[in-house]
């Protein structure tokens, strides 16, 4: 799925059979998958141009404690 702009904002592809034969899936059967992320509409509301912003071990923790997308309460000891 695209915005007008070309952002993607979704996924989709098919199942590997090894994934699905531990199912009990037959050989034979064909699924498809597919989803919206959270991750690109939320990019896309607050502003945020580089999804490793968001992600990953240089995120800036400063951004999330302040930011409007989750509360990081501290806990008492």
């Amino acid at each position: 799925m695209y915005l007008t702009f070309e952002s993607q904002i979704g996924n989709s592809g098919m199942f590997r059979p090894e994934m699905l034969l531990p199912m009990g899936l037959p050989s034979d059967v064909n699924v498809a998958g597919y989803g919206l992320s959270l991750e690109r509409p939320t990019m896309i509301r607050y502003g945020i141009d580089n999804i490793r912003d968001m992600f990953g071990p240089k995120v800036d923790l400063q951004m999330i404690y302040n930011g409007p997308i989750c509360r990081l309460d501290k806990v008492k000891s």
